[in-house]
């Protein structure tokens, strides 16, 4: 099934150059939003239905990846607040503490709103990529590629 996606390796980078500013616009940063990509597979559904055949973002990874997509972001945070003291050590505690009571009430530790937003955002770019294959005519070779 891999021969599909190195098919479309020139395909995928000219959508994620123009999906760029979707991610701009969602909750995710630009490292974020390549952690999500990296844990994210692409297989088609219905592959042998050249009528319902469609890109889907296979994102059964993406809970194991959910805390540090928290850590970057934490990361950049203290960045951006240049290292300051005030609520750095205190905030990360609280942060700390807040995450326990979130995985005590059933979330098992994954932020849920989060999860929902990365998997909204990968089955989007999964639409976005097949949209480009069939403008381009190239879905149909993709489609019987991906049966092979």
């Amino acid at each position: 099934m891999s021969d599909w996606t190195d098919a479309i390796v020139g395909d995928r980078m000219a959508v994620d150059r123009e999906f760029t500013e979707r991610v701009r616009e969602s909750r995710f940063s630009n490292q974020e939003w390549g952690l999500i990509m990296t844990a994210t597979e692409f297989e088609i559904e219905d592959s042998d239905d050249p009528e319902s055949a469609r890109i889907v973002a296979d994102t059964s990874d993406l809970p194991g990846i959910i805390p540090e997509l928290d850590n970057i972001s934490n990361q950049m945070n203290a960045m951006a607040g240049g290292g300051s003291s005030d609520g750095g050590v205190f905030g990360g505690i609280l942060e700390d503490i807040r995450s326990l009571f979130d995985g005590a009430s059933g979330g098992g530790g994954v932020d849920r709103e989060k999860l929902q937003a990365a998997e909204r955002l990968t089955g989007e770019y999964a639409d976005e990529l097949q949209r480009h294959l069939e403008s381009k005519g190239t879905w149909e070779q993709v489609r019987i590629a991906y049966q092979e």
